[in-house]
């Protein structure tokens, strides 16, 4: 399901949206584009340039960078305001599971890779971009979290999203004066073209995708609409709660699952 474009909603408004190279971050930051932002796509993956090339347009920029470090977020967060002379709007996109297991078969090494990859990025962002936002009078922040905050086989990831619903809270309220709104969506299970860059870079075992079948079972079943979402489905919320058609809403997480409140 593809929501409609509408034009000009992001016009004027310079955006970072973060894990652009794929998935949701890539819709949303396609989309954003076309409905007339200046937007720099940000990524690890070397291919991001490639995504900014289909955009087809001046008002888009790609930037390669690891953000599970906070040189990286801030290199990142510089970049856009000397590409397009600010900062309006970031979205915190980048995470995602490395592994879908029983929490006693993790070991602590794989904890510690969850929680950088899913919760370290949306921090480092989240702090390396308020300069630029109080240089521009105020702005908005918009966190990808996930319902996965209750689910099986993935409990340190579940941490990390729900270090990212704490964090959504507490920095809506503390820059709520400074013109700043905070906010996020809570994604459920998504369907995606297959990953160019694979969650798990080391491949999964027969018993890990025995895991994964599990959780693909748990999701749809705790959704009320027995149903993955669509990309289209979850770059939509984003997009609307990062415009000013929000501007009453901050500090809240927006569950996007069929249902399903995580």
């Amino acid at each position: 399901m593809n929501a409609p474009v509408f034009e000009n909603r992001f016009a004027g408004k310079v955006l970072v949206v973060t894990g652009a190279a794929q998935g949701i971050g890539r819709a949303v930051a396609l989309r954003a584009v076309q409905e007339g932002g200046q937007v720099v796509f940000v990524d690890r993956a070397d291919f991001i340039g490639e995504v900014v090339a289909e955009a087809a347009s001046p008002n888009a920029a790609a930037f390669n960078t690891d953000l599970e470090t906070h040189d990286g977020a801030e290199a990142a967060m510089r970049f856009a305001a000397e590409r397009f002379g600010g900062i309006d709007i970031l979205v915190n996109n980048v995470g995602g599971a490395i592994r879908m297991r029983p929490f006693a078969e993790f070991k602590p090494q794989q904890i510690d890779a969850e929680i950088r990859r899913s919760l370290m990025p949306t921090l480092y962002c989240c702090h390396a971009v308020i300069p630029h936002l109080f240089a521009r009078g105020g702005g908005v922040i918009v966190n990808v979290s996930s319902n996965a905050t209750r689910g099986i086989h993935r409990v340190p990831y579940s941490a990390a999203k729900g270090g990212v619903n704490a964090i959504t809270q507490s920095l809506a309220m503390e820059l709520a004066g400074r013109n700043i709104r905070v906010v996020a969506t809570a994604p459920g299970g998504t369907e995606a073209p297959a990953r160019r860059v694979p969650r798990n870079a080391e491949g999964d075992t027969a018993e890990e995708r025995g895991w994964m079948s599990e959780v693909v079972d748990q999701v749809k079943q705790s959704s009320f609409m027995k149903r993955y979402g669509t990309i289209g489905e979850q770059a939509a919320p984003i997009l609307f709660l990062a415009s000013d058609e929000a501007s009453y809403i901050t500090g809240s997480v927006l569950p996007v699952a069929g249902g399903d409140l995580g």
